[in-house]
């Protein structure tokens, strides 16, 4: 890994232009040991591994990952100042390639910050933003070679309305992918929001603007297959936990919201069985809500006042109680 010299708050997360979200609140949920191994498996511009950092001995380790080219260059950088960072290039849901045998099921805290980060939504050429003119891109990973435009031109126009009613929760899902169909080939998110304004013209300018808002994040979602990505890394998270170890996870629609929600009150609850039938090991809860967190927590007044962004944001985090998998 090259390192290169650089001030001594080299790409912090402010300097960056990336306020991260509830960040005393995430650190608090997971740092259970300050010697302890840790993974930020959605490392974004660094400010919530940073935070950790801080609290953790010169002993701890932490594993930061993150599928953004850009994102993992900062990583390094700050690898190369702290000893105790090491830097994974992928998805979060693949995290048990990027632990070995003896750190898989040693962990005290995996974080997830899920969703596009503001430095993505801020750089035009990413095309994550119906604010800014740019390619259809939306790959989080720039490896990838599925991109909004590629899929918009050629997927049917039945899948397109599903996707977008599924992951927009758009009620124009079928009349917006007809138009999509009808205009292409998109090439800009200009293209695509025009379309967006064309279909919904005689509706309020403010509804347009939230419908803007709800095809671009279903698109993005079926681009970086990001719910399933989840999926996976919520079992891949619990799965890289010692007992005693906990897993936060931030999320900003209530898609995510309601997966990560059902998922840990499966490990709280253990699963749903008919009165009378004796209860066995495998259906003993395998985690506890963790105290200060609840079943969620919002942002502050304050931090949503201070940074818009985070308006959305819910915190949920559970405590791994025993050896056996869910």
């Amino acid at each position: 890994m090259e390192c290169i010299s650089s001030p001594s708050n080299w790409a912090g997360a402010r300097e960056a232009g990336h306020v991260p979200v509830m960040l005393e609140e995430m650190v608090n949920a997971v740092a259970v040991d300050r010697n302890g191994d840790y993974v930020d498996a959605t490392f974004g511009r660094g400010g919530h591994a940073r935070h950790l950092l801080a609290r953790l001995s010169t002993t701890a380790k932490l594993l930061v990952i993150d599928r953004d080219a850009d994102a993992v260059a900062t990583a390094r950088q700050l690898a190369c100042q702290d000893s105790r960072v090491r830097v994974g290039h992928g998805r979060f849901g693949a995290l048990r390639e990027h632990l070995d045998d003896g750190a898989w099921g040693r962990q005290s805290g995996v974080m997830l910050d899920v969703g596009v980060s503001s430095p993505q939504i801020d750089d035009s050429a990413r095309g994550f933003s119906f604010d800014h003119a740019g390619p259809l891109d939306m790959r989080m990973d720039r490896r990838d070679q599925l991109t909004a435009a590629t899929w918009l031109n050629g997927a049917p126009q039945t899948e397109i309305a599903d996707v977008i009613r599924r992951f927009g929760e758009e009620r124009y899902a079928s009349r917006l992918a007809k138009r999509i169909v009808a205009s292409r080939p998109l090439q800009t998110t200009t293209d695509l929001k025009a379309v967006v304004a064309a279909t919904l013209a005689s509706s309020r300018s403010r509804a347009a603007a939230g419908a803007y808002a709800r095809v671009f994040q279903a698109v993005r979602i079926r681009v970086n297959d990001e719910l399933a990505e989840l999926d996976r890394g919520l079992d891949a998270a619990f799965g890289a936990l010692k007992v005693g170890g906990r897993v936060a996870v931030i999320t900003f629609h209530s898609l995510e919201h309601r997966l990560v929600r059902q998922r840990f009150r499966r490990w709280v609850e253990g699963p749903a069985l008919p009165r009378r039938l004796p209860v066995t090991d495998a259906a003993r809860p395998v985690a506890r809500r963790v105290d200060t967190v609840g079943k969620g927590v919002r942002p502050s007044d304050a931090e949503r006042d201070a940074n818009p962004r985070a308006r959305s944001a819910l915190l949920q985090a559970v405590e791994k109680t025993t050896e056996r998998d869910p």
